[in-house]
């Protein structure tokens, strides 16, 4: 077994070496999983007891050392606020659960693969490592950081056609690729001809170069069209420990307008401000908002540009006579929700709010609180909740008095394709992402942060403008080019006129079709292990 285990150990380095941030390394991807395909073949083919459980331990350690490797800031982010010990334990979550899912997919491809041959099989695995990644974005604990089809964000000249696949495209083309590779590895090396050793050759120069070709003759070709409106992103800088103790929000708010003022055009449309970029001692009260200074100062600003908007981070709550929301909690005789939330401003007294949707499993909300909520009377009794902070159920477009449509995303948001989506098909013309990645400092968890959004951007042929407190801020084009960015650790503003657009792209039309065709190869392995099983108790 040691040498399968350092086979997988091989491919987690791969992995990573071809994950962001590092650039230009992603086609590593595509031959990454080929040692753990070798690995996991040498236990198939050999006289070990437990073959099943071999092959989940070795292909979790693939997992693990490649998630802890790619995502070892998560730790930054935990101890910003916790001790050392705890935020480690924490940690070990994310750095786990994927790799549980993954080494799940191939327990399941090794029950497939001792009823089935190996092509069927090998369908079998791709429906079960996409159906892992759809589940790990889509349950209370969601973290598709590490969705396969997110490491092509550094080369994002080689995917533009994710414009009609989204992510899931990435990963079946990632998976098809290993695959063969490994298969003609392995006929070669043990002068087998189970199938035609030029047939996989062609294939796998096929399948690498024309998505590779078709994507760059988009890339080459692509052109924007023209419906240009001024944009300015700002990135304050605010020490995050600082934000919420020894800077005054009313001083935060005057460097918020400072920053905007230097880069600012008489005809500048937005002021993109980032994540609870708006803030008071005991948060804002989204009823009485207008009677707060801060909203005052802000018209004030906003009085100088004609059509000029504010969309800003604020941290909101909402009062309630009797229990509205799940997560709504006791405050004397009524009952409060708080937000992370973004809100537009304008010269008129109208208002909008979005709330976040996709909230941070754990910190910003407790994972299976509907399934806890009869725990709700203890929790309370102790001053929590089950339920985190309140949230909408679904994307909401944010609209200028101009009509321009903008999807408010809020930091974690922008890493789900579909959900970005929503936005543009309810009218988005463009994609605002407001963050806070100080938390993380300085490590790669901001630029694969920044990179993923380039993906969104391609996705659905729209302008990004990202304002990050301490993180990287800028802009990223139709065709995911970073045009502008900030660096780190530094206050800045800058503006960039960006193009509108309102056409639909076949990924926003239609989403991720990938994914809905493998949650049925699922279903079929699935039927097809289950029936064999059955015909064996009863032969």
């Amino acid at each position: 077994m040691k040498q399968n285990y350092l086979l997988a150990l091989l491919s987690a380095f791969i992995l990573w070496l071809g994950w962001p941030p590092v650039p230009y390394s992603s086609p590593l991807l595509l031959i990454g999983l080929v040692p753990l395909l070798v690995a996991t073949e040498n236990i198939i083919r050999s006289e070990f007891t437990r073959k099943g459980s071999k092959i989940f331990t070795t292909a979790f350690l693939t997992g693990f050392v490649w998630n802890t490797a790619s995502i070892y800031w998560v730790f930054n982010a935990m101890h910003a606020y916790l001790p050392a010990w705890v935020s480690l334990l924490i940690a070990l979550i994310p750095f786990g659960l994927a790799p549980l899912l993954m080494a799940t997919a191939f327990r399941l491809y090794y029950e497939l693969r001792k009823r089935q041959n190996i092509l069927i099989s090998f369908l079998g695995l791709i429906s079960f490592w996409i159906g892992y990644e759809y589940l790990h974005q889509s349950w209370d604990l969601a973290f598709p950081w590490m969705t396969l089809g997110n490491g092509f964000a550094n080369f994002h000249q080689l995917v533009q056609w994710y414009s009609y696949t989204g992510v899931y495209g990435g990963t079946l083309w990632i998976w098809t690729v290993n695959i063969l590779v490994f298969l003609f590895y392995w006929q070669k090396k043990h002068q087998i001809q189970a199938y035609s050793q030029k047939l996989i050759g062609l294939l796998i120069a096929t399948i690498t170069i024309i998505p590779i070709a078709v994507s760059l003759v988009q890339y080459s070709t692509y052109e924007e069209p023209a419906n240009p409106s001024q944009v300015v992103v700002v990135q304050p800088n605010i020490d995050p420990y600082g934000k919420y103790g020894y800077i005054a929000p009313e001083e935060q708010l005057e460097n918020l307008i400072r920053l905007s003022e230097s880069v600012a055009q008489p005809n500048t449309e937005f002021f993109i401000w980032p994540e609870t970029a708006i803030s008071s001692r005991g948060g804002i009260n989204e009823e009485d908002f207008r009677q707060y200074p801060a909203y005052e100062r802000i018209v004030s600003f906003l009085g100088k540009y004609f059509n000029g908007n504010v969309l800003s981070g604020i941290e909101s709550y909402a009062l309630y006579d009797d229990k509205k929301t799940p997560t709504a909690r006791p405050l004397g005789d009524k009952y409060v929700d708080s937000f992370n939330s973004s809100t537009l401003i304008d010269g008129s007294s109208k208002l909008q709010y979005y709330h976040k949707s996709k909230l941070v499993p754990g910190v910003e909300q407790m994972p299976f609180g509907k399934i806890l909520a009869f725990m709700t009377p203890l929790f309370e009794h102790f001053g929590g909740t089950t339920g985190g902070y309140g949230k909408d159920t679904e994307p909401r477009v944010l609209y200028a008095q101009s009509g321009i449509g903008v999807a408010p995303t809020i930091c974690y948001e922008s890493i789900w394709g579909n959900y970005v989506s929503e936005y543009v098909k309810k009218g988005a013309q463009f994609i605002a992402v407001m963050t806070n990645d100080g938390w993380w400092k300085d490590t790669s968890g901001k630029d694969q942060h920044m990179a993923y959004a380039k993906l969104r951007a391609i996705e659905n042929r729209r302008w990004v403008a990202r304002s990050a407190n301490t993180g990287i801020s800028g802009f990223i084009n139709q065709r995911g080019d970073v045009v502008q960015h900030t660096a780190w650790w530094v206050p800045a503003a800058i503006s960039q006129e960006i193009n509108l657009n309102d056409e639909r792209t076949f990924y926003t039309e239609h989403g991720d079709i990938i994914v809905f065709i493998a949650l049925a190869g699922c279903l079929a392995a699935f039927f097809l292990i289950i029936l064999s099983k059955f015909k064996k108790m009863f032969n």
